[in-house]
This record gives C-alpha cells, sequence and structure tokens, in this order.
C-alpha cells in the first residue's frame, strides 16, 4: 500500500486520514495543534509528526485539507513545508477549498 502524509486534520481532514489508514496505506500526520495529531495517531495507529516536512518525507502522497489560500502557502512552502520534505515523483493534493489562482500557483511550485 502507499505511503502518504496528510497536513490538517479539521472536519474533514481527521476521518479522511483515518480511513486511509483503515484502508491499509501508512499514514503520517501534521496539524497545526499537536495535540490533535497525537490523538489521531492514538486512535488511528499512523505517525504524528512534528512538521508539514517530516510529514512529507519518503512518501508517495501529499495531502492536504487546511482553512484556506494562507493557511495552505503556509504548510506547503519554507524549510518545515510539504514541498521541502517530497521527493521528486511524489504527488501534492490539496483538497482545501481554495482559489483557482492558488491551484495554478502550487502546480508552478510542483514542477
Amino acid at each position: 500500500m502507499a505511503k502518504a502524509a496528510f497536513i490538517g486534520l479539521g472536519v474533514m481532514g481527521y476521518p479522511m486520514a483515518g480511513h486511509m489508514v483503515a484502508k491499509g496505506h501508512r499514514v503520517k500526520v501534521w496539524n497545526r495543534s499537536g495535540e490533535k495529531a497525537v490523538k489521531w495517531r492514538e486512535q488511528h495507529g499512523g505517525t504524528a509528526t512534528s512538521t508539514p516536512r517530516e510529514a512529507a518525507e519518503g512518501v508517495e502522497f501529499a495531502m492536504m485539507c487546511v482553512g484556506n489560500d494562507d493557511d495552505v502557502r503556509s504548510v506547503v512552502y519554507g524549510d518545515d513545508g510539504v514541498l521541502a520534505g517530497m521527493s521528486e515523483g511524489s504527488i501534492l493534493v490539496d483538497h482545501t477549498t481554495a482559489s483557482a489562482e492558488l491551484a495554478r500557483e502550487l502546480a508552478q511550485a510542483c514542477t
């Protein structure tokens, strides 16, 4: 099964990441409030990480479900961002209700 990261364990992200584990995928998670990531790990048996970068290291898929465009940018870019941890050929999936402009920006950043 796939190795995946899930960034953002809110109302949608928490169960989505849990369903991935239930289907046999190995999932690492990161959440802005670390306590929620620890709770998720205790419930689902995945791995809670301390940064988005750490979550994205060594995975085939990195998925995000955060609040808005600014939240996406805050977890994707920078030394501790998702892109810093992803390997060439891995896939970034954004489940956030975000703008088309951001989708184009992320596509450019990933190429």
